[in-house]
């Protein structure tokens, strides 16, 4: 096969409930997350046993490492590995959207879309419980990135149970002008706040059952939302204009700083980006909807 072409979602988290560290001083987490069509593209095409090399396109791309380092090199490497074939080798060009540092999952994203495009590529079939276990390995988000939809995850966040939805969600997210790093606001948040119970609201699983907008939006919870805030106080004001301009709910994604604001309709998303587009804290927007599948090939 010459070139293989995946698209994978961000993803924002509708709850995140932060607990206690567990014994490798990770988090315990109680999350809901939503795939969003804002999404990365990766192209993947042979290259000769051994090589692997990495390039992007795109938001952020100058920042990026291209190296052993980046989870896009480790996720073909941990496949290659996986299948015991020392004869494989891949260039990879990822097409990047999804803001970096945004806490959008951009880099779990294209870990998760590497691995459907190598498995493709080199022909492997490796079952999806399989792809499930290397993506596990290489972070906590990566799991969901293939899985898509609507979802809870638990323990670090790779523990996945598919939530019932219906209905469009429409979204509209505000980029800040400098990224945050997850490390970062986790220490912030011990720094200041008890762990938390790390139970997802019932209301907002009835609201997404429902198709309920308007319920999902004032359900929406973060736990590092606070110690994103304390770290990049602008982003207090990014969501006071998005709510004054009528969003349903508002919240940091993720560890931010990007913030999503949840919209009535289409048409509604096109509003908001209009009112916090004149504030200089906001450094471009994008609309996407929600939920939408994991990592998949493209024809």
């Amino acid at each position: 096969m010459a070139a293989v072409r995946v698209r994978v979602p961000a993803k924002v988290n509708l709850a995140l409930r932060v607990g206690e560290t567990d014994e490798q001083g990770y988090h315990r987490l109680g999350t809901v997350f939503q795939a969003v069509s804002l999404g990365d593209e990766v192209i993947a095409e042979e290259a000769p046993p051994g090589e692997f090399r990495l390039a992007f396109q795109g938001e952020g791309a100058g920042f990026l490492p291209v190296d052993d380092t980046n989870l896009a090199i480790k996720a073909a490497k941990a496949l290659a590995a996986h299948v015991g074939r020392g004869d494989l080798g891949v260039n990879l060009m990822i097409r990047k959207r999804i803001p970096v540092a945004g806490g959008m999952a951009g880099g779990s994203a294209d870990a998760a879309a590497v691995l459907v495009a190598c498995n493709a590529l080199w022909g492997l079939d490796t079952p999806h419980d399989e792809l499930h276990g290397l993506a596990a390995r290489l972070g906590a988000d990566v799991p969901f990135l293939l899985l898509g939809g609507t979802a809870i995850g638990t323990g670090r966040g790779e523990t996945l149970t598919p939530v019932m939805s219906s209905g469009t969600f429409h979204w509209t997210l505000a980029l800040a002008h400098t990224g945050l790093s997850t490390p970062a606001v986790f220490k912030e948040f011990d720094r200041v706040s008890p762990p938390q119970d790390t139970e997802i609201p019932v209301g907002l699983l009835e609201a997404l059952r429902n198709g309920d907008a308007a319920g999902v939006g004032a359900s929406l919870i973060n736990d590092l939302e606070a110690p994103a805030i304390r770290l990049l106080p602008t982003l207090a004001r990014t969501l006071e204009i998005g709510l004054e301009a009528g969003a349903l709910g508002a919240i940091v994604s993720g560890s931010g700083p990007t913030c999503a604001f949840l919209a009535g309709s289409d048409a509604h998303s096109v509003e908001l980006a209009e009112a916090l587009g004149v504030f200089s804290g906001v450094r471009a927007l994008r609309r996407a909807f929600g939920p939408v599948p994991g990592a998949q090939v493209l024809p």
